[in-house]
């Protein structure tokens, strides 16, 4: 596990990105940090994220039962509760269930877009979803990977994520 301060010292450190850069098919890795929503994204098998362009985002891709990423609807995720019994998303009941509606929730329009934003003081590319209190905003680690810090309303921690480029497809649209 790295600290929450270490991860926004390194955050701070880094380059910010431009919106068009965000543009492809990311594959998403979560950095424990301490958060409470630590391991939620990896429990129930989040890939990544595609960004068509920057009016078309699916921001939360997951991995169906054959390994394929799916865009999934990001609105109908209880984010309330996520915050105060986090515990809850990590039962197994919850895993199954999740397992089983995920193909009731694939997207079949975005649910994001990317914007340039001020986030901890410097202008970066950043997904804004569009029906939740949540921001991805991104920092540049090298020519294929971002440093991603989740700003969500009420979640006072950083959850800290690592985007690395998917070279081997044209984006999730091709499995739509």
């Amino acid at each position: 596990m790295t600290s929450a301060p270490g991860v926004l010292a390194l955050f701070d450190t880094l380059d910010p990105v431009a919106p068009a850069e965000l543009v492809g098919r990311w594959r998403g890795a979560e950095i424990p940090t301490g958060s409470r929503l630590d391991g939620l994204l990896t429990l129930h098998h989040w890939w990544g994220k595609d960004v068509v362009d920057p009016e078309t985002v699916h921001p939360l891709l997951f991995a169906d039962r054959r390994g394929v990423p799916r865009p999934v609807a990001p609105w109908p995720a209880p984010l309330g509760l996520l915050r105060r019994a986090p515990g809850l998303a990590r039962t197994p009941a919850a895993r199954i269930g999740f397992a089983a509606v995920r193909p009731l929730l694939r997207a079949r329009r975005p649910g994001a877009r990317v914007r340039a934003v001020a986030h901890r003081g410097v202008v970066t590319a950043a997904i804004v979803y569009d029906a939740l209190p949540v921001l991805d905003a991104f920092r540049r680690v090298d020519d294929r990977s971002l440093l991603g810090l989740m700003d969500m309303r009420g979640l006072g921690e950083p959850f800290a994520f690592v985007l690395t480029r998917d070279r081997t497809a044209g984006g999730a649209a091709a499995g739509r």
